[in-house]
């Protein structure tokens, strides 16, 4: 039976849209940020060749570094100013959040409430300006390995660590601002924003594959079935709960004696699309190193073939990149997990209230008992998002099918998606309670 909440939603009409100016002002706010992202992405470093960057992107196509230039909608490709996109900020939470949970400075420090959310956040910008630092010199010296720099130097080493470090932390300001003034989280909108600039590109040489007999129509009539299944698919896990029952000690009513009941939601995929973006974030580091370090000392030492058969076994769909991506998946998965939902603090707040599993005691019982569902739910979880990842990527590989919009950027856009328009139906919500509010003491007014 649906809650008087989804009742509620259910009667949401554009009427309701309309009325909501301060959802409007947040959309609006959120488009246009959207819009200064996009231009960023097309505006260059200072020193690049033109000519000769389109060149090295052919010739590193199909790599590894393809599935990162399209989360950053085009601007590694390009050599824009936003090249790493948001990348080494979601590395450093990573960094951060692992030393939060080995720390016990750093976990004090999160106990410490608004205060201590503010100084670790400022311990991830400063975590940001080192690995875009780091992560921008190895691009730039990969940029002078491919010929695409006009005078190559230390001087636009520095020019260009300089530009990336301040296009990421703009980047990085433009989701904080999203996120606080705007609807949906501001860094996963500017990474679906990448993926979602890539699509018409992805669809137009899909189309023209089959118009052209280079795949067959069954082929692209399967390709088609298959996203929508997949789209399908991911909707349905990342709805899916389980859903545990909590009793609350009777009370006196005006029916008499009754008891409170209620339900503790725990999804099926509790992290989201946080596992597969931080395996990713991971991987970009290592990679870039290597793939244009491999490029700049390739043939002078067995260092450079070392580095050139770490790029062939890393490549995008080769069974090592898989492995580790799906090892970083899983793991993320259940880090966040552990990250988000502490089944100590929710069993002593469920005692404190007074609150009850039936069957099972309160305290220590209570919290053994929701890790172990957890836990759980989260192997299921954990499979269904590396399943969605790799699956896709391996098809695309091992079938030389040309779409390159795989398991992650669909889950990616999905997620994102599906949160930004529950955060939009909340809005409604909030707007539609005050307008029943405000109808409300008017007539309380005039019975007076």
């Amino acid at each position: 039976m649906a809650s008087a909440a989804d009742q509620m939603a259910q009667g949401l009409s554009l009427s309701k849209f309309a009325q909501a100016t301060d959802l409007k002002k947040r959309l609006w706010f959120t488009i246009g940020v959207l819009i200064v992202f996009r231009m960023l992405s097309y505006v260059p470093l200072p020193g690049i060749d033109a000519v000769k960057l389109v060149n090295l992107a052919n010739r590193t196509s199909g790599g590894v570094l393809d599935f990162f230039n399209m989360f950053s909608g085009g601007s590694l490709g390009r050599a824009s100013l936003i090249a790493l996109g948001v990348m080494p900020y979601i590395t450093a939470s990573i960094v951060v959040q692992l030393a939060t949970s080995l720390s016990p400075a750093l976990a004090a420090i999160k106990k410490d409430g608004e205060s201590g959310r503010k100084r670790l956040n400022q311990y991830t910008r400063y975590g940001t300006v080192a690995l875009t630092a780091v992560q921008g010199y190895f691009l730039a010296v990969g940029y002078e390995a491919g010929g695409a720099v006009v005078d190559p130097g230390m001087l636009f080493r520095i020019v260009a660590v300089v530009s990336l470090v301040g296009g990421t932390m703009f980047l990085m300001w433009l989701g904080e601002q999203i996120t606080a003034r705007g609807i949906g989280n501001g860094m996963s909108l500017i990474i679906m924003a990448g993926i979602v600039a890539s699509l018409p590109t992805t669809l137009f040489n899909l189309f023209e594959g089959g118009r052209s007999g280079s795949m067959g129509g069954g082929t692209l009539i399967a390709i088609i079935a298959a996203v929508v299944m997949l789209v399908l698919f991911i909707c349905f896990m990342e709805r899916a709960q389980r859903r545990i029952l909590i009793q609350y000690p009777k009370r006196q009513t005006q029916r008499g004696m009754q008891a409170d009941r209620s339900h503790l939601p725990l999804k099926i995929n509790t992290a989201g699309v946080i596992p597969p973006i931080f395996a990713s974030s991971l991987l970009l580091m290592p990679l870039t190193i290597s793939q244009f370090a491999g490029q700049r000392v390739a043939g002078e030492s067995r260092w450079g073939d070392f580095v050139i058969s770490l790029n062939q076994y890393l490549q995008h769909g080769s069974p090592v990149y898989m492995l580790l991506y799906g090892a970083g998946i899983i793991f993320f998965s259940f880090f966040y997990t552990a990250v988000v939902f502490n089944p100590e603090e929710t069993a002593d707040n469920l005692k404190r209230y007074g609150g009850f599993v039936p069957g099972i005691r309160p305290g220590k019982n209570t919290e053994t008992y929701f890790d172990y569902v957890l836990t759980r739910i989260t192997v299921i979880g954990a499979a269904y998002l590396t399943v969605i990842c790799l699956l896709p990527e391996y098809l695309v590989s091992a079938l030389s099918i040309p779409f390159y919009l795989g398991g992650t950027s669909l889950l990616i856009v999905v997620n994102v998606t599906m949160d930004t328009v529950t955060q939009i139906q909340s809005h409604l919500l909030a707007h539609q309670y005050g307008d029943l509010i405000k109808k409300a003491k008017l007539k309380g007014g005039r019975l007076r």
